[in-house]
């Protein structure tokens, strides 16, 4: 009966959580991200930045291009994309125009964020619902303790 119940945001923060480890553990940013439809996760990425040695391997790039092969289609107007910290601009464009219907994030990024640059405007398309702060804490404290033997 729980598969039926709806799941929080919380548990789906998690699951990127644990996908932002997997980064952590290879070495890479720990940024994971899931995307969502009809609370079933239907794809998973996690920063592949330096295993691929391509600057555009974020979590949010892979976890969206395996939600569009996943569903045969270009658009998610139906899912939503958790991702354990603010996406950069990127990504934001990348969101886009998937036309993704709902962003939820962790942890702000003051330093690579997309607000550095957006910050009058949404960059995420009109018709996107934005939710902040998810799990903040435990979000910012795996980037926390990345970065904190690198300084």
């Amino acid at each position: 009966m729980d598969a039926l119940l709806p799941k929080s945001d919380e548990h789906f923060m998690q699951q990127a959580l644990k996908e932002a480890q997997l980064a952590f553990d290879e070495g890479e940013v720990p940024v994971g991200a899931v995307v969502v439809i009809h609370n079933k996760i239907i794809s998973r990425g996690h920063n592949e930045v330096e295993k691929l040695n391509d600057p555009t391997a974020h979590a949010e790039i892979i976890a969206l291009t395996s939600a569009f092969n996943f569903i045969g289609a270009k658009y998610l107007p139906e899912a939503t994309l958790y991702v354990t910290v603010e996406p950069c601009l990127m990504c934001a464009g990348a969101m886009y125009w998937s036309k993704i219907g709902r962003i939820v994030w962790g942890a702000d990024d003051e330093k690579n964020g997309h607000r550095r640059i957006t910050k009058e405007e949404s960059p995420f398309h009109q018709k996107a619902s934005i939710t902040k702060g998810v799990l903040k804490d435990e979000c910012a404290a795996l980037m926390k303790d990345f970065f904190k033997p690198k300084r």
